[in-house]
């Protein structure tokens, strides 16, 4: 049965691709499929997480659906990107498989091993971003080599049976080291799919030709917002340039998605439906992430971008009417973590690990803390799996599992999911240790500034009382207080 399964499923991903005649009945097939196959989950899930996850890979599929009808992505790259998207890490019922990589990793460490980790091989950049920590000058700014970025890539692959690799920056497509760039090492690891978050101002039509040739890469390019938000923090013409990278990507028929950042000041317009419709039916955006400000380091003298918690709560009605009535795959980090039941950092199964241009190994690009560093890690003789055995990351997967991520019986509130932003004192007091340093002097000054850890423990306080009712009425299916008529 289990077997048969399997073959619906390829085969309906194989008719979206390649028939266009029969694409609309492969989709409403391939769409069952996925809401039975997540409805089997079990009891660790609760139903709404379930419905959650249903909403958003069914999005996807129907976005990949009219981005081929339009010929903004071609078969003939989906069908490349299929071979290595469609596996066992995609699928609806990638929970219940047996991985023989996966199981050693369980007998040597006790736990299962991430599915991925954000690597940022290079700090250099072509942009001047307002607030940003990513070094202008190449030529001088700290980057991996590309040997050791490679073996990154292998061990996780090797290791975790890891494969998708998320790349960041400083800018990736303008990473070069030993004579090597990124495209070698998508060359070299081709039954693995990357997702890069880039300025986009770098890809040029040979660069999005060959990434169509390549079949395995799709690129998240950032924006702020509209043309004045994007050119404000990013540059003048910026925007302009960006469009110009999408033109490329779609003549080329790479799907392509966006990555922006909520802060106080374009909030209003991300709950604005008009900007979703233009990104996505006009200019062919197959997914879109979005974060929220972090304030972190440099972001600790902007305390005031923070998204306020009213916004935020507001940003979570918009993703949830977003995904379940307008069908748009759209991932908010701190909103939407019903998709990864709950907190995804510290290495925990299924989850990720963040490495930097200085081979720092940190819980989360959000959380700038790290014990070891990958480069003492490979001369010592040890592989990426000892790499996320700290205290410190020990300490994050406790929390996670104490929290209750896939405890149906005992579970923490959904919409408070982050470690620091949401649980901070906790994360200052009971994960972080004494071992542990900041990546920057910024990150290590905020935490020994009482304004700033009373500023995020209001927030966090504040954000509880707003998020709770929605938590236990919508995902618990209790009720937690008495409604007055």
């Amino acid at each position: 049965m289990k077997n048969v399964k399997q073959s619906i499923f390829k085969e309906a991903v194989n008719q979206i691709i390649s028939n266009k005649m029969l694409r609309g009945m492969a989709a409403k097939q391939l769409d069952k499929y996925l809401y039975n196959s997540l409805k089997e989950l079990g009891r660790q899930q609760l139903e709404q997480e379930k419905l959650d996850k249903y909403y958003f890979m069914s999005s996807i599929v129907e976005q990949v659906r009219k981005n081929l009808d339009k010929g903004f992505i071609k078969p003939k790259v989906m069908k490349k990107m299929a071979q290595v998207f469609v596996g066992d890490s995609f699928t609806a019922d990638r929970y219940k498989k047996i991985n023989p990589v996966r199981e050693a990793y369980y007998e040597k460490y006790g736990d299962y091993p991430p599915q991925f980790l954000v690597l940022s091989p290079g700090k250099g950049c072509n942009l001047h971003c307002t607030g940003c920590y990513a070094s202008a000058d190449s030529a001088i700014a700290e980057k991996l080599d590309f040997e050791t970025s490679r073996r990154i890539i292998r061990e996780a692959h090797d290791i975790f049976g890891s494969r998708f690799i998320t790349i960041s920056g400083g800018e990736p497509f303008l990473y070069k080291s030993d004579g090597k760039h990124l495209v070698d090492l998508f060359e070299e690891f081709n039954d693995m799919f990357f997702l890069v978050y880039t300025n986009g101002t770098l890809i040029t039509e040979g660069l999005a030709n060959k990434l169509a040739e390549l079949g395995n890469v799709t690129p998240a390019i950032s924006v702020e917002g509209w043309e004045e938000q994007t050119d404000q923090r990013r540059g003048k013409g910026v925007y302009q340039r960006i469009l110009k990278a999408m033109s490329n990507l779609r003549n080329a028929g790479v799907p392509f998605g966006i990555s922006l950042t909520a802060t106080s000041q374009n909030a209003e317009i991300l709950l604005d439906d008009h900007f979703y419709d233009y990104f996505f039916n006009q200019l062919g955006v197959t997914y879109m992430w979005q974060f929220q400000l972090m304030p972190i380091g440099r972001g600790k003298d902007v305390m005031d971008l923070m998204v306020t918690p009213e916004q935020r709560v507001k940003l979570y009605d918009q993703w949830a009417h977003l995904l379940e009535d307008k069908h748009l795959p759209i991932a908010d980090f701190w909103n939407s973590s019903s998709l990864s039941s709950g907190c995804i950092a510290y290495g925990r199964w299924n989850g990720y690990f963040y490495i930097d241009w200085n081979g720092n190994i940190m819980p989360c690009v959000f959380v700038p803390y790290y014990v070891d560093n990958v480069k003492d890690i490979f001369a010592n003789g040890k592989t990426l799996g000892d790499a996320i055995q700290s205290k410190m990351f020990k300490n994050g997967r406790k929390w996670q599992k104490d929290y209750g991520f896939e405890n149906p019986d005992h579970r923490g509130n959904i919409l408070m999911p982050c470690s620091i932003r949401d649980h901070y004192k906790n994360f200052k007091y009971n994960i972080l240790t004494p071992d542990a340093k900041g990546e920057d002097e910024e990150a290590e000054a905020v935490l020994h500034d009482p304004e700033y850890e009373k500023l995020m423990i209001e927030f966090d306080n504040k954000l509880q009382k707003l998020t709770e009712g929605i938590f236990y009425e919508k995902y618990l299916k209790k009720e937690p207080v008495t409604h007055e008529a």
